[in-house]
């Protein structure tokens, strides 16, 4: 990862930088209809020698206006390039049109970031989920996930699995190394990270620790799956300090959720977890952190998401810099037993023990 610690810029190339911040969400725009309105796909279809405005205009039903004033933006932003007359697809259209992340980043931007981010200043300055009030009328955006206008519900957990599915197939065979009989998995959301377990292990047996809200998203899936005997429920809302934690678990599972709540609040969890696990048992905290990843492109992305959780989630938390998160871990009683980075798309596993 870069170390951001010299300008990249001569003084001509930062006011072009800068244009192309200035006129941001245009372009943002711009991708999308390219790609929702089907041009980019017609094309695909002529990787070569590209087409011209007419045919496009022909093969996709839009008129050649619309076609010429998005594509010449197009070629601004090199989403397309020009061949006489012929627009051709360049290989940053083709990553907006084929391209798993870039897709799920751009519709999760869209459908559930793109209004509420107006708000960013006031979510700032008054250090809560300002924009969240474009989606619904919730203190955080957890407690309406089952409620969020349907577009933005598919687009928010296509975005939230997209990056955590990627990493199953090692986590399983790290998690069950040691053949645990009982899985506490806390913030398990619809159940995906249960099931996976409930599959790779015919024994173990889960309990699922969120939201009342979440809870009743998960029960249907677990049981449409055949798993209801082997999963217990367990509603909890960690942001209460006061709320204890069950007892019993060979390993304490978080995936993606930490990075839900503020330093404060991370401390205030783990701190339960250490007061009710067993001294034997295994804490493993699956993060994105944005300052170990290997690409730019991804500290880029999460440090933009942060902002998500800043103006629409919650308006306190965020993908942490590692160091920082290490230290709440050390604080709340915890050895990083094990540390293993850059698995699936830019996870890290810690692997904690009680000290």
């Amino acid at each position: 990862m870069k170390p951001y610690r010299h300008d990249p810029y001569s003084a001509l190339e930062a006011k072009t930088e800068a244009q192309k911040l200035a006129f941001a969400p245009i372009v943002f725009h711009t991708a999308r209809t390219l790609r929702d309105l089907g041009i980019l796909a017609a094309l695909e279809t002529q990787p070569e020698q590209g087409m011209t405005a007419q045919q496009i205009a022909d093969a996709t039903q839009v008129s050649e206006y619309g076609v010429k004033v998005l594509l010449d933006m197009g070629l601004s932003a090199h989403i397309v390039t020009w061949n006489e007359q012929h627009y051709v697809l360049a290989r940053l259209g083709h990553s907006l049109l084929r391209d798993g992340m870039t897709i799920a980043n751009m519709d999760f931007t869209a459908d559930v970031c793109y209004a509420g981010m107006m708000h960013l200043t006031e979510a700032i300055k008054e250090g809560t989920p300002a924009g969240l009030k474009e989606l619904g009328e919730w203190a955080t955006i957890y407690e309406g996930l089952s409620q969020l206008p349907e577009q933005a519900k598919q687009s928010w957990f296509k975005f939230d699995h997209f990056y955590s599915d990627n990493t199953f197939p090692v986590l399983l065979q790290k998690i069950f190394s040691n053949q645990p009989q009982r899985i506490f998995d806390i913030g398990g959301n619809t159940g995906k990270w249960t099931l996976q377990c409930c599959q790779h292990d015919e024994k173990v047996k889960v309990t699922i620790i969120d939201l009342p809200q979440q809870i009743e998203l998960a029960k249907p899936n677990i049981a449409q799956h055949g798993f209801a005997e082997r999963v217990d429920f367990f509603p909890a809302n960690l942001l209460d300090k006061q709320q204890s934690l069950p007892q019993g678990a060979d390993v304490w599972w978080m995936s993606q959720f930490l990075d839900c709540f503020s330093p404060m609040e991370i401390l205030s969890i783990l701190r339960r977890v250490r007061a009710a696990m067993s001294e034997n048992a295994d804490v493993y905290i699956l993060e994105l952190f944005w300052d170990a990843q290997r690409y730019e492109a991804a500290s880029y992305s999460l440090n933009a998401t942060s902002l998500y959780f800043t103006c629409l989630a919650n308006g306190n938390s965020r993908f942490y810099r590692s160091e920082d998160f290490l230290e709440i871990v050390a604080e709340a009683g915890f050895t990083v037993n094990e540390r293993i980075d850059h698995i699936g798309l830019g996870h890290t596993l810690l692997h904690l023990k009680a000290n």
